[in-house]
């Protein structure tokens, strides 16, 4: 079996279910020639050594003092609806909110 992930996330069940039985159909002279192209591909690179030893993961973690807290808040549904209306980010939007009403910033 070829080792290949899916791409999970804002996908629904359906598209995900989808996604297998195509992967699935796939045979493997098409796997070959999909890895060939991609090997071909001059956006993508293969990585030296050099850029390996680079390579560092994402941010370092905030420290302790800074982390932010998960918490468990019940809000009124308008409340809700109104920091979700503009979509992805309302958690933001919310702590924002809250920190500019309790602290003026």
């Amino acid at each position: 079996m070829r080792n290949i992930r899916l791409r999970t996330d804002r996908r629904t069940p359906e598209s995900r279910a989808k996604a297998r039985a195509s992967l699935k159909s796939m045979t493997d002279a098409e796997a070959a020639r999909l890895s060939e192209a991609a090997a071909s591909d001059p956006d993508n690179p293969e990585w030296t050594e050099a850029e390996f030893a680079r390579a560092r993961p994402g941010r370092p973690p905030l420290p302790p003092e800074r982390r932010k807290k998960r918490v468990t808040l019940s809000l009124d549904p308008d409340v809700l609806a109104e920091l979700k209306r503009d979509g992805r980010g309302w958690q933001t939007r919310a702590n924002a909110a809250l920190r500019k009403a309790l602290f003026g910033e």
